[in-house]
């Protein structure tokens, strides 16, 4: 088989790399119902934990709420609400795991400690360090190196 070369590409196709990408958000942004953002609230603040729920509450069919959860610029709504929820409460769970260093439990005290410490950067290595023996007493060896080394036999 010979070696064929692709062709050179097209000096215009070339310049087309040198250009930046199109910005993605051409347009005004794209309307949230009322009721889509109520049922988007009711599920972040916890009042309903499935999809179904939330539609009933604020008085949308399931199909219609999962559709809407479903295009880009709801689902990133509920991700920048889910978001701000998280931050809001993360104060919280610190002081909670900074309460639990003093717990009497001893076991909730080792893991408080450990999570904290580990925040610090202080933490014991994730992966265990492997040992290789160099040294073989008995068994067979089977030798993968590249170079032949002579045959040795021992009596």
């Amino acid at each position: 088989m010979e070696n064929i070369i692709p062709p050179m590409p097209a000096k215009r196709a070339l310049a087309a790399l040198d250009q930046p990408a199109p910005a993605a958000d051409i347009g005004p942004p794209k309307r949230i119902s009322k009721k889509v953002r109520a049922a988007i609230d009711a599920m972040v603040s916890g009042d309903c934990k499935k999809i179904c729920d939330a539609a009933a509450k604020v008085g949308l069919a399931r199909e219609s709420l999962s559709r809407a959860l479903s295009t880009p610029h709801v689902a990133e709504h509920l991700r920048q609400k889910v978001l701000r929820h998280l931050a809001i409460h993360a104060a919280r769970a610190g002081a909670t795991k900074v309460d639990l260093l003093d717990s009497s439990n001893e076991m909730a005290r080792d893991r408080a400690s450990t999570f904290v410490l580990g925040l610090a950067g202080i933490q014991p290595a994730t992966s265990p360090s492997v040992n290789v023996n160099i040294e073989v007493k008995a068994g067979y060896v089977i030798d993968l190196s590249d170079d032949p080394a002579p045959m040795r036999t021992i009596p």
